[in-house]
């Protein structure tokens, strides 16, 4: 302790001194005790000098400046000096509404020093304790709760009687106002006359004429009695213009414009954006922080938020002290001294000055440090007893306190021990009137405010969400629809904003605790009780015997002081449960029952005109659609089209009206349109999960819902923002993707419509609700549930170029490029499923047309329809670079062309027919748009399956357009030779399309075409050679060219292993050919040489019967087990797939071709025989052949055998017989040495071994009928 020397009064401490710094931190204690205090607001001027008064100043006398206003303090200077009025019960209140942020989540406590201070001291104090208590999260809101003042109150008006009733039953039933008395009144008046003098720097302190003093002294007393009463406000009343007339406003009530309306719903909030919620009416709520600082005070490990009205002085090496005055006749005691301590703490004051008095003459000062103050003589108390009493009432408040919203009673009586809880909205609410609580709208406006702020930071963390969520669901129960129309429709909006309805379909465990159980955050019944044996000794069954409303007891205060004593029941959870969506669905309907309960308090609360037209929102709003004949078609489409560009061009020009009578600006209009933007946000994700879920027709009634709210939407709106018009244009994508597939699934038309028909509740309200603004029906055209293929798919047409349209005229497509590009894309993709719909029609025509054989003009419609949407599908496809469809589009006009081809080759009958101009003009289109197509992609590595599809697509044309050129040969108009050479490049075109070397699913049928390509090549070929005359050397070059690709046409047909026919008709066809060059030739060597290469491809023949014995075998059985099971089956019916006719006709061709080659080698072996006399090997190869036409001869004239016999026997004796034809080769290679002279064959003896060894290899097995 330092006592101060003797200054005059007129020499003020120099310098110009400052408030605490913000941010700085006092250790007091060593480890015993931690403080910190960051100053968060501060209405006071830098520090004044304190000037010391001379000794025998009489501070009964007042000085001159008393209670007037200075320049160094400035307007807050009679709250500094202690000439403040009566704490305000609302005034936690007040500073959370200014320091929101730290609401909930930051700190743990908010209150006035005054109340920190009076708990602190409870164990020390027999004086009465009175607080209300409140719940915000993990925040305490503590209010004095003067019980004297509140039941002055309810004499006088009435209210508040419930309260007084419980309290004279079961606390005091002898109550009466208890008066202050003349001593509390006197040290109150010269404490601040003594202020008032202490910061007077212009000399002496002049006290005024004693005349005075009886008129200076009363006011004070007066004026703190007045405030004390009028500190409480009235029970919250809802002012009769509130729900009348939005635009009034009155001095007391609450002005209604919603904190979290931030104009149009499309952008995430900005917190510059926010309106005022609550402006100068809630001064007379009580709800403004009057407090001169408010400091962030740390106290251990609790956090607080503290209003503080201390004087603080300084000066010259002084920067910060306190000043106190004390009669020196009064020892300090212990409540002294922690009152001086803790306020000294809160605002981080180093130093306390005491002035000590003897009756109001000035004796001597004393300068106290902060940390000395706890052993200060008379006054010594534990500063580690203090923290262990904070904690513990914290511990006890948090764990009983657990219901947000509701409003609890902290009593202890005066002399008492015994600490109460009560929870007095639950008692309020057993009276008429849970208003008559007058808590109830202050704690309702706080929840919405920390929800509000934490809405703006939501993105930030999603683990708010269910904090938010608790926080509004409370609020919600606190007020009335017809009260707070706007704060719950505002609530409402923020609920549903909650839910995410873009986010991923599974929440992240990490991001939402799975718990969806609880409406509210903190419940009684999750809490588990503590025993109260170990946790101390309060509980619900443990009360007194006469009270039995108490929500916990504390038996003795002596408990606060036991450390740790209530830190095992100090449960509060960091993050709150938010409810898990198992599904879109669920969580959109959420999403649309919030936004219904706003739609209703906004319309609740607007002025109903008498002529609004009258809805009943029981009654369904039929959804019905319209066929073709009702609707117009596309002309009729065409037009409600550019009814609809208009308009959307009027919104651009800022038309919008109102049936309901809504003032635009107004807080129903702004709130109305979010909401209404929400709904169709909501339903355009509905809509989006059912497309998903391939459930079209409620697909089409949730877009259809979308589009009348954004229709209501637009009708309303002044302007359309940029989020809106592109969202719109979502809307409109995803109509035309159901449309779309409605079209392609036409067979469940039936189960669409009930679908589309169906209607919940909750939507008939919502149509009810929007009918109030605007039956407009912009979008009725465009999810309409048409029975027309070709209108539906007009109708997904449309909406992509709409979609399209709003992004070029609103410049929004450099804006969202991704947009336009999707956009583009489907207009490309609708465009080609038309373009597609109108060429099967013309083939379908085409298909049909019986009775005249020239085109008709349908068709040729058809074909303008189809070809221009292929072209625009193709442009804009192009437009956006996209390489790969547009060459699918290439590909499908190309298809197109071919069938316009098609359409002109029936005009003449088949006798006459000729492959005509219009067809060679079509096909080559044809071949120009696949060419086209090709290019556009470039190279292969770009779209392998597309690039191989056009090359097959290019390749059956250049086929198709040889073989009709082939078989139809326009010899009218050219010569043979010219048609044989653009036969012949078609075909080596088509083949060089046609990738037959890659493996893929597409190969088999790329050799089936190859081996066709080379068969017709060959049978050309072969027709050239048969009708060329003369020209020796081109019939040389048309023998090779034959045989070069019937070689071919055998090496690819002998890949597959089902076209057995096919590689049997080209191998006759080469035995055609080889009897045709035997005829031509003149020697019996040449003719043997023929003769036994025709017999050689015969032989090689047998695997194609084998594979059509194998098939046969397989009918065969398949009849028999059908038969067995007693199944009729058509004798048609092949599960193999093989014609028979087909077969028959070859078998034939065979048998007589073989017979053929087999008589003619027995002729030409015979003659050979008598002229060159007996060579072993010739005997008996003709032997051979003898019996083996024997017995064909005898099949053959077996006409009563079945198709499968007739290929058994040809198998069994002719291809078991394959060494007739090694003989046969063998024959003509030593028939052929016989004749040569040379020296080998004059040998008699060499030539009869290799006879003898040719028999014996020959005959190795041995040759049975």
């Amino acid at each position: 302790m330092e006592e101060l020397c003797g200054v005059g009064a007129t020499a003020p401490l120099r310098g110009d001194a400052e408030e605490p710094k913000q941010g700085s931190v006092l250790f007091l204690g060593g480890n015993e005790v931690k403080s910190s205090a960051v100053v968060k607001y501060s209405s006071a001027p830098p520090q004044a000098a304190f000037a010391r008064l001379q000794e025998k100043t009489d501070l009964k006398l007042p000085p001159a400046n008393w209670l007037r206003e200075s320049a160094k303090l400035g307007p807050a200077g009679t709250t500094i000096l202690g000439n403040n009025k009566k704490s305000k019960p609302f005034s936690s209140f007040g500073m959370a509404y200014d320091f929101i942020d730290s609401v909930g989540n930051d700190v743990d406590v908010v209150s006035d020093s005054e109340n920190i201070k009076k708990l602190l001291k409870i164990p020390y104090s027999k004086s009465h304790v009175s607080m209300a208590v409140h719940r915000i999260g993990r925040t305490l809101l503590l209010d004095e709760l003067d019980i004297q003042e509140l039941f002055m109150r309810s004499s006088q008006t009435g209210d508040w009687t419930w309260l007084k009733e419980f309290y004279q039953r079961l606390i005091d039933q002898k109550w009466q106002r208890k008066k202050k008395s003349k001593e509390h009144w006197y040290q109150k008046a010269i404490l601040s006359k003594f202020l008032y003098y202490s910061i007077n720097g212009d000399g002496a302190a002049q006290p005024v004429p004693s005349t005075s003093k009886q008129h200076q002294e009363g006011p004070v007393s007066g004026e703190s009695d007045e405030t004390g009463r009028a500190s409480w406000p009235a029970p919250f009343e809802m002012p009769s213009s509130l729900s009348e007339d939005p635009g009034a406003s009155n001095q007391g009530s609450v002005p209604l414009e919603p904190s979290y309306i931030v104009g149009h719903v499309a952008s995430a909030p900005k917190e510059q954006n926010l309106t005022t919620l609550f402006n100068d009416g809630e001064n007379s709520q009580g709800l403004k922080n009057d407090f001169v600082r408010n400091i962030l005070w740390t106290f251990e490990d609790i956090h607080m938020l503290v209003g503080s009205n201390m004087p603080i002085f300084g000066g010259g090496r002084y920067p910060a002290v306190s000043l106190r005055l004390r009669d020196n006749n009064k020892p300090i005691n212990v409540l002294t001294g922690i009152d001086y301590w803790l306020d000294n703490l809160i605002c981080n004051v180093p130093e306390l000055v005491m002035c000590f008095h003897v009756n109001g003459i000035v004796q001597k000062y004393e300068m106290i440090k902060t940390e000395d103050i706890p052993n200060l003589e008379n006054s010594n108390f534990s500063t580690k007893v203090i923290k262990d009493i904070a904690q513990n009432i914290l511990s006890f408040l948090k764990s009983n306190c657990t219901k947000e919203g509701h409003t609890y009673w902290l009593f202890k009586a005066s002399g008492s021990d015994i600490v109460k809880l009560y929870d007095l909205t639950t008692l309020c609410e057993e009276t008429e009137d849970k208003y008559q609580n007058p808590f109830t709208m202050p704690v309702a406006i706080l929840l919405y405010k920390v929800a509000c702020n934490m809405m703006l930071k939501k993105n930030q963390n999603k683990k708010h969400y269910g904090t938010i969520r608790t926080l509004l669901l409370n609020c919600l129960k606190l007020l009335d629809n017809g009260r707070h129309p706007q704060i719950i429709a505002s609530a409402n909006y923020m609920l549903s904003e909650l839910f995410q309805l873009d986010e991923p379909k599974k929440e992240d465990s990490t991001d939402f605790p799975i718990n969806g159980n609880s409406d509210e955050s903190y419940s009684e019944e999750e809490e588990e009780m503590p025993d109260s044996d170990e946790n101390g000794s309060y509980s619900n069954s443990s009360d007194p015997p006469d009270d039995n409303k108490a929500v916990a007891v504390i038996k003795s205060v002596g408990e606060l002081s036991v450390p740790e004593k209530y830190k095992s029941v100090h449960r509060i959870r960091p993050s709150c449960a938010f409810p898990v969506c198992h599904g879109t669905e669920e969580r959109c309907r959420l999403v649309l029952n919030y936004v219904l309960e706003g739609l209703k308090c906004v319309d609740s609360s607007v002025k109903k005109e008498g002529d609004l037209p009258a809805a009943d929102p029981s009654t369904p709003i039929p959804l019905k659609y319209e066929d073709e004949s009702t609707s117009g078609g596309p002309e009729c489409l065409e037009k409600q089209m550019a009814l609809f560009l208009d308009k959307m061009g009027s919104f651009q020009k800022g038309k919008h009206s109102s049936q309901s009578g809504m003032i635009p600006g107004s807080w129903q209009y702004k709130m109305k349109l979010q909401l209404i933007l929400k709904s169709s946000k909501a339903y355009y994700v509905l809509s989006d999960a059912a497309m998903i879920l391939q459930k079209y027709g409620r697909a089409l009634r949730y877009i259809k819902l979308a589009l009348q709210c954004h229709d209501t939407y637009c009708c309303l709106c002044a302007s359309m923002l940029p989020e809106v018009l592109v969202f719109l244009c979502q809307c409109l994508t995803l109509c035309g993707d159901i449309q779309l597939m409605l079209a392609q699934n036409a067979n469940n038309r039936a189960a669409y419509l009930e679908e589309y028909n169906y209607q919940t509740k909750e939507d008939q309200e919502i149509l009810h609700s929007l009918h109030r603004e605007s039956r407009c029906q912009v979008f009725a055209w465009a999810t309409d549930l048409s029975t027309d293929l070709e209108c539906q798919l007009s109708v997904s047409c449309k909406c992509y170029e709409a979609a399209y349209e709003i992004l070029l005229f609103s410049n929004l497509k450099n804006q969202n490029p991704e947009q336009r590009i999707q956009v583009l894309k489907r207009m490309g993709n609708i465009r080609n499923e038309i373009g597609v719909f109108y060429m099967n029609q013309a083939a379908a025509v085409q298909t049909e047309r019986v009775v005249s054989k020239n085109v008709s003009t349908t068709e040729q419609q058809l074909w303008k329809k189809s070809f221009s949407c292929f072209e625009e599908g193709i442009q804009n496809f192009e437009s956006i670079d996209d390489a790969t469809n547009a060459a699918l589009l290439l590909c499908n006009t190309g298809r197109l062309m071919r069938i316009c081809a098609q359409a002109h080759c029936a005009t003449e009958g088949d006798f006459k027919r000729e492959f005509s101009p219009e067809e060679a003009l079509y096909y080559n289109k044809a071949i120009d748009y696949y060419l086209k197509a090709l290019r556009s992609l470039g190279k292969r590595d770009v779209h392998p399956a597309v690039w191989d599809s056009v090359n097959w697509e290019l390749s059956t044309t250049y086929f198709t357009m040889a073989t009709l050129q082939q078989d139809y040969a326009p010899l009218s108009r050219k010569a043979q030779e010219q048609i044989e050479k653009e036969v012949s490049e078609a075909m080596m075109k088509s083949l060089k399309y046609c990738d037959v070397d890659t493996v893929s699913a597409r190969q088999p049928l790329c050799q089936y075409r190859a081996a066709t390509i080379h068969h017709r090549l060959a049978s050309m070929y072969h027709s050239c050679l048969r009708n060329q005359v003369g020209d020796e050397h081109l019939r040389k070059q048309h023998r090779v060219l034959a045989d070069l690709h019937y070689s071919k046409a055998v090496r690819l047909f002998q890949l597959l292993k089902d076209a057995p026919c096919e590689f049997l008709r080209v191998q006759l066809e080469r035995v055609a050919f080889a009897e045709f060059q035997m005829a031509s030739q003149n020697s019996t060597a040449g003719k043997l040489k023929t003769l036994f290469g025709a017999l050689d491809i015969m032989a090689k023949t047998k695997g194609a019967f084998q594979l059509i014995r194998k098939e046969l075998v397989a009918e065969s059985e398949q009849i028999s087990k059908d038969k067995s099971s007693a199944e009729t089956v058509s004798p048609n019916d092949s599960s193999t797939g093989l014609n028979k006719e087909e077969v028959l006709k070859l078998l034939s061709i065979f048998e007589s071709r073989m017979s053929f080659l087999l008589f003619q080698s027995i002729k030409l072996l015979t003659s050979t025989k008598k002229k060159i006399g007996g060579i072993n090997e010739e005997e008996v190869v003709l032997k051979t052949n003898k019996q083996v036409y024997s017995l064909l001869l005898r099949a053959t004239a077996n006409k009563s055998m079945t198709l499968l016999e007739r290929i058994e026997c040809i198998l069994r004796s002719v291809f078991r017989r394959n060494l007739i034809f090694l003989m046969q080769r063998r024959a003509q290679m030593h028939l052929k040495e016989a004749k040569a002279p040379c020296e080998r064959m004059k040998d008699d003896r060499h030539r009869q071994e290799g006879a003898r060894y040719l028999m014996w290899q020959m005959l190795g097995n041995p040759i049975s009928c």
